[in-house]
């Protein structure tokens, strides 16, 4: 019979029961592995396998693995660069998930209480999603669209993280829904899923089956950059699928900065991020404006916006964005009066922008007194 050693992630129960579907309690036993440490991957979260002569790799030996679980244990690690390897582990024979020499660069130890404690919220997220796609979509392809698995994941953990009470709208709940089938009808660089549910109706009868398809993506976080002293606001300019798919002349729009919340990334710090890359500024302060679903009927988008008090010494335009994201962006510095002018002029058409310019119109004068 195969046994595997399994170390890093998979030795927490949460995750092992996602992956497995299920924890073979009477089969898993604690082990170590000698000869071999556990250490941070350079620039990612998860963890590393690496030699060490002196080194022991504390994990959980899984006894008499069956063909399901091989499965599921292959869709979850082989696509993401590992590959099995037998080792000895405490005189008995096991299969270990290896790196692909050469794929990552070993950093400081890896800890799986600050794992536990930093990105089990939003993995527990992105592991359900990747185990949903076991026999739907190749392991290869699940790693190659980890990055936006992993922003759906933290933008589920936040949406848990900071419930709003029910005040005027109705206190229903999502567990008072009714979900008969979810799947995924396309996995791309972009996912959507056919939903089949049922939910309450206020009349207190319950609705009839309804099947719609929803446009899921991570939450992002956008910005007004506004210069107080010289009453100036910065904007971005960009080319966007969505007009062009409306078959608009124009597919080039102007809209505040914005981007996606990396996992386990804080909103605010995110709209800095997004400043530095999309337009190399810095920002003095930042005010929250409001959270908000711009679409709630069709698209799982959240925003979270601000504006930003920044220096912004000249006017016109300059670029920014990053090739890596193969984003070709002009920002461009205009008075304040510009902006409220390309508002009534129907020029400015994108409504987080629109949104953004008239909260700092209520709030313009108090930020200049300041």
């Amino acid at each position: 019979m195969t046994h595997v050693f399994l170390y890093g992630t998979l030795r927490h129960a949460g995750l092992l029961e996602i992956v497995l579907g299920h924890v073979p309690h009477e089969r898993l036993k604690p082990a170590k592995l000698e000869g071999f440490h556990v250490a941070r991957a350079k620039g990612h979260e998860f963890p590393l396998i690496v030699e060490r002569a002196s080194g022991q790799c504390d994990g959980l030996l899984l006894h008499d693995v069956t063909p399901q679980e091989r499965a599921r244990l292959d869709h979850y690690e082989l696509g993401f660069g590992y590959s099995l390897r037998p080792v000895d582990v405490q005189g008995a024979e096991a299969l270990v998930y290896f790196p692909d020499e050469g794929l990552w660069e070993a950093a400081e130890p890896w800890s799986l209480e600050h794992w536990r404690a930093e990105h089990w919220p939003y993995v527990q997220f992105a592991a359900r999603e990747i185990m949903e796609l076991l026999g739907q979509v190749e392991a290869a392809e699940v790693a190659r669209r980890f990055a936006t698995i992993n922003q759906r994941a933290h933008a589920r953990a936040l949406a848990r993280s900071a419930p709003q009470p029910a005040q005027r709208r109705s206190a229903l709940r999502r567990e008072d829904v009714t979900l008969r089938e979810a799947a995924a009808s396309h996995f791309g660089f972009f996912r959507t899923n056919t939903l089949r549910l049922s939910h309450p109706l206020f009349g207190g009868a319950q609705s009839a089956e309804i099947e719609r398809e929803v446009f899921l993506t991570g939450d992002a976080a956008l910005v007004l950059p506004y210069d107080p002293r010289r009453d100036r606001v910065l904007l971005i300019e960009q080319f966007r699928m969505g007009p062009y798919g409306r078959g608009d002349l124009y597919p080039w729009t102007l809209e505040p900065i914005a981007g996606r919340i990396d996992p386990g990334e804080d909103p605010a710090a995110a709209a800095r991020r997004e400043c530095l890359e999309e337009a190399r500024i810095g920002l003095d302060e930042l005010l929250q404006v409001a959270n908000y679903y711009p679409s709630p009927g069709e698209v799982s988008s959240f925003f979270h916006t601000f504006v930003a008090l920044a220096d912004l010494p000249e006017d016109g335009q300059g670029h920014g964005g990053l090739e890596s994201e193969n984003e070709d962006i002009r920002t461009h510095v205009m008075r304040f009066s510009e902006a409220e002018a390309l508002v009534r002029s129907g020029e400015i058409n994108v409504g987080p922008l629109l949104h953004l310019l008239l909260w700092l119109k209520a709030k313009r004068q108090e930020l200049r007194r300041r």
